[in-house]
């Protein structure tokens, strides 16, 4: 991964079901697609909080526009443009993938991995138009979201996929939780001085943080953490959606390789399930809202293993701010 997709999406290893998309999961059909109450077709059976049974009707024919339907209604806060979602979903078809699936190695204890994202900004696993359609609807809903490829998916529809513009794809979604984000919060508090052989950190208000590597000092041989400023929020647990500012600076040169602010403020990654580094999982996992935390991460756990990666050789250096936890 090169270092502008790097901590920006996820510090990520999320996989994107590359079958139906030729790219990240925009569309450009025209804005007379909006979502419309009703008009679906499938057939879904199961409860909220259970991996549903999606049948779609032979010749039936979907809506040439995003039909959306409130399977059964939630009773939490209702979900708006801006909000970071957490949420779970499957499709008719496997080539739109399942947060019902365990990634292949995964720990069957381990929470899985849901979809984090922002609503009315692109994401990497549901399509713009199936996650907009969410809007409006309540946590503890779930919705189903349906309409032909070329409606939902545009231009970016794979064609190696084996799917026509006119097949009905089919969505159901479960939103888990949702929460108002502020893109531009940062830790508040006094920060402390780093600790021996760590790097220091001048954090600027509203930019990218300084981070200084101190001199003739070997990186660190495993992960190293610090709290530099303390924050009085919940405790960070595995298989939440955390909002979160970063800047990230290579150990061997400490030049700046990626950072939030750079890419217009916060940013929301799931944690804990291997959807992300390991220094970042075993780094944050634990770790309370409000805290500014300091990170070194040895190649092994951050992206020695893709040696494709212009990272792949390099002991890296974060500090995260820990806005959120979805």
């Amino acid at each position: 991964m090169n270092p502008t997709k790097t901590a920006r999406r996820a510090a990520a290893v999320l996989v994107v079901p590359a079958l139906l998309f030729t790219a990240a999961c925009g569309s450009d059909a025209a804005d007379d697609d909006a979502p419309k109450k009703s008009g679906t077709v499938a057939e879904v059976s199961g409860k909220f909080g259970a991996e549903p049974k999606i049948e779609v009707p032979k010749g039936a024919k979907v809506s040439d526009k995003v039909a959306v339907n409130d399977i059964s209604a939630g009773d939490g806060a209702e979900v708006k443009k801006g909000d970071v979602v957490r949420l779970d979903f499957a499709g008719n078809i496997q080539a739109l993938g399942s947060t019902w699936t365990q990634r292949p190695g995964a720990d069957k204890k381990a929470p899985r991995t849901q979809v984090v994202q922002e609503i009315g900004q692109q994401g990497q696993m549901l399509p713009t138009k199936v996650a907009d359609a969410l809007t409006g609807h309540k946590v503890g809903s779930r919705v189903q979201v349906e309409g032909t490829a070329e409606t939902i998916v545009g231009d970016q529809l794979n064609p190696q996929s084996g799917i026509k513009p006119t097949d009905p794809l089919v969505w159901v979604v479960d939103i888990v939780n949702a929460q108002k984000v502020d893109k531009k919060a940062e830790a508040k508090g006094t920060q402390a001085a780093s600790e021996p052989g760590m790097p220091e950190v001048k954090a600027q208000s509203q930019k990218a943080a300084t981070i200084t590597v101190p001199k003739g000092e070997k990186a660190p041989k495993n992960l190293k953490e610090q709290v530099l400023i303390k924050g009085d929020g919940a405790e960070v647990k595995a298989g939440q959606g955390l909002v979160v500012q970063y800047t990230g600076v290579k150990w061997e040169d400490g030049k700046k390789f990626d950072s939030s602010w750079d890419h217009g403020g916060a940013s929301v990654f799931p944690i804990g399930v291997g959807g992300v580094i390991s220094g970042w999982d075993k780094g944050l996992v634990g770790k309370h809202v409000g805290d500014r935390v300091l990170l070194t991460i040895p190649p092994a756990q951050a992206y020695g293993a893709d040696t494709t990666n212009e990272l792949a050789k390099n002991n890296l250096v974060f500090v995260v701010d820990i806005l959120g936890a979805v």
